[in-house]
């Protein structure tokens, strides 16, 4: 079968989920990724029959798109900040709001010649956070938290490929205070944890709701602040002073979780909105 022919099969069986020019888009990854052909060649080799091997490698990865995987699972990395990482089911797919969030912390580490702060990530999941600091901010001591194993597992990979030391922790940080010693402290505290409410899931993608870790997504909708409300209390305990706590949020709590840091003393409390225009970013200082 030619390409052009199984490019127009790939695009029709994800019609299921996909409109043509998302699905397109997709195919392309997985032409590059599975076969090393490029967008160039598409183009230029419209013609080409595609052996058996090759047609059974795209046939497959079609199936499982169209099932809601997402093709970053199948293919088995994602780019973020320039970077290359590695996912699988056990770790969310870094998102573009989340580079936005790392953006303003380098920014911020860059523009007050913090450049050897001690930073840690809570709930590193593929440890896209630290990572990318610590790649443009190399002289940062950046140390990351999960509860889950299997994730730390990947986010080791990660740091190990990119060449980029992050000291990886084991822990829940539920239980931060019987974790963390008391003189333990950091310059800057960043956390994307579970944010969702479970009530938010009906209006959800299958690929989301499907294959992505709940433990990583979903709160009690009785208790949509909790980790913001830990991981402030962890901050006020071992955060320096004039320290900086950075968190990505639900765009439907900014302004309550800027409430909560308010009643908690921080001071200098920034929300501020991604590229979409929704609330997703907060930073406080103490």
């Amino acid at each position: 079968m030619q390409l052009e022919a199984v490019k127009k099969r790939f695009i029709e069986k994800l019609a299921v989920l996909y409109e043509a020019t998302e699905a397109e888009s997709i195919f392309l990854v997985v032409l590059e990724d599975l076969l090393g052909y490029s967008r160039r060649d598409l183009l230029l080799r419209k013609s080409m029959s595609l052996n058996d091997e090759q047609l059974d490698q795209l046939e497959d990865a079609a199936s499982r798109i169209s099932a809601g995987e997402p093709v970053q699972y199948i293919i088995g990395h994602t780019p973020f900040m320039g970077l290359s990482l590695h996912v699988n089911q056990h770790v969310l797919i870094p998102r573009p709001e989340t580079e936005e969030l790392v953006y303003l912390i380098i920014q911020d580490l860059k523009l007050s010649n913090s450049s050897e702060s001690k930073l840690i990530d809570i709930g590193t999941g593929s440890g896209c956070i630290p990572i990318a600091i610590k790649k443009y901010v190399n002289q940062a001591q950046v140390y990351a938290l999960d509860v889950s194993v299997e994730a730390l597992a990947v986010a080791k990979q990660n740091a190990a490929d990119n060449q980029c030391p992050v000291h990886f922790m084991l822990a829940d940080i539920l239980e931060w205070d019987i974790i963390f010693a008391e003189e333990v402290k950091f310059d800057v505290i960043v956390s994307n944890p579970p944010y969702i409410t479970n009530s938010e899931q009906k209006g959800m993608h299958p690929n989301v709701l499907q294959f992505e870790p709940h433990l990583a997504l979903f709160v009690e909708d009785q208790a949509p602040l909790l980790f913001y409300e830990t991981i402030a209390a962890f901050a006020l305990a071992h955060l320096e002073k004039g320290g900086k706590l950075y968190f990505e949020i639900n765009r439907n709590f900014g302004q309550e979780v800027k409430d909560l840091l308010t009643k908690k003393g921080f001071k200098n409390i920034l929300l501020k909105q991604d590229i979409h225009g929704a609330d997703r970013m907060v930073r406080a200082s103490l």
